[in-house]
């Protein structure tokens, strides 16, 4: 793979950082990508953090865009703003009827992974890079498939 371009996935700490790291140090040509989703809390006027959870705060994107600029990699801030709305429409609707989905499950699936590789097939890279803890193993029909990282306290499988 050195010498391919790959999109890393950025949200501004440490665990995609050091990926987007690797990835160059691999030889690869790392792309910082940010999803925006227009949700995570700011601070007021103190300037201390309040109520922030999760990621994708306009201070996780300038944590990410530095990061890149220090790596010396091209990054884009990408907007799904209404795309993650409709995820979270679907969440409190299904709260409504008694079910308790994850919406950090379904933003993975259903939004930040496909939105990543459509970026990705859109500037011809050939792979996607994330600081997730997870592994790749052989999957069906010669896919990728995911299994649990080896350190069971970070799996995010």
């Amino acid at each position: 793979m050195s010498g391919q371009r790959v999109v890393v996935a950025m949200s501004g700490g440490v665990d995609s950082s050091v990926a987007a790291w690797i990835a160059k140090q691999r030889g690869w040509n790392p792309v910082g990508v940010f999803l925006r989703s227009g949700h995570g809390a700011e601070g007021g006027a103190d300037g201390r953090r309040r109520l922030k959870q999760g990621c994708c705060s306009v201070t996780d994107a300038v944590d990410a865009r530095r990061v890149a600029e220090a790596l010396e990699i091209p990054f884009y801030a990408l907007d799904y703003a209404r795309d993650f709305e409709r995820l979270i429409r679907y969440f409190v609707d299904s709260y409504a009827r008694g079910e308790t989905p994850s919406p950090c499950v379904l933003c993975n699936t259903w939004l930040k992974f496909g939105a990543l590789l459509e970026f990705a097939r859109d500037i011809g890279a050939g792979a996607v890079v994330t600081g997730h803890y997870a592994r790749r193993v052989p999957g069906v029909g010669g896919r990728a498939g995911l299994a649990r990282a080896r350190d069971g306290r970070k799996d995010q499988s």
